[in-house]
C-alpha cells in the first residue's frame, strides 16, 4: 500500500514539476522580447518566482523516485528503467539549465533570442512523451 501512495504522489509531484519546466521557458521566451523595462522587470519577477517554487517539486520526485526503487530494487534491472533514468537526468540538467539562463536574465546578459528560448521549450515535452511510455509500456 505505500509503495501505491509514493507512486501516487511521484506522479502528483512531477506534474506539478513540469508545468512549471512548460511555463519557465515561455517567460522567456518574452524576456527575450520585451523592450519596456517595466515588463521585462515584471516577467523576471514571475520567473524567480516560478523557478524557486518548481525546484522543491523536482527534488520532491526525485526522493520519491528513489524511495520506490529502494522498495522494488528489482526495476533497476529493467532496459526501460536504465533509458527512464538517463532521461530524468536530463530533465534535471534542463532544469538547473532554466535556473542559468534565469541568472543570465536577472544580469541582462541573455544573449539567446525568443526563438532559441521557442525551441528550447519543447525539450521537456519530448522527455514527458518519453518517460510516460516508458513507465506504461515498461518496454524499450
Amino acid at each position: 500500500m505505500l509503495y501505491l501512495y509514493l507512486k501516487a504522489f511521484h506522479i502528483i509531484f512531477f506534474t506539478s514539476w513540469f508545468a512549471g519546466l512548460f511555463y519557465l521557458p515561455r517567460i522567456y521566451v518574452n524576456l527575450a522580447m520585451v523592450n519596456d523595462q517595466n515588463t521585462y522587470n515584471h516577467l523576471l519577477t514571475m520567473a524567480r518566482k516560478l523557478y524557486r517554487f518548481v525546484t522543491p517539486f523536482m527534488f520532491i520526485t526525485v526522493g520519491l523516485g528513489i524511495w520506490m526503487l529502494y522498495l522494488n530494487a528489482g526495476l533497476l534491472k529493467m532496459g526501460w528503467m536504465h533509458v527512464k533514468l538517463t532521461l530524468i537526468g536530463l530533465l534535471i540538467g534542463y532544469h538547473f539549465l532554466c535556473g542559468h539562463y534565469l541568472k543570465k536574465f536577472t544580469i541582462n546578459q541573455s544573449t539567446k533570442g525568443h526563438v532559441y528560448y521557442r525551441f528550447f521549450n519543447e525539450f521537456p515535452v519530448l522527455i514527458l512523451f518519453a518517460v510516460v511510455i516508458l513507465a506504461v509500456t515498461k518496454a524499450f
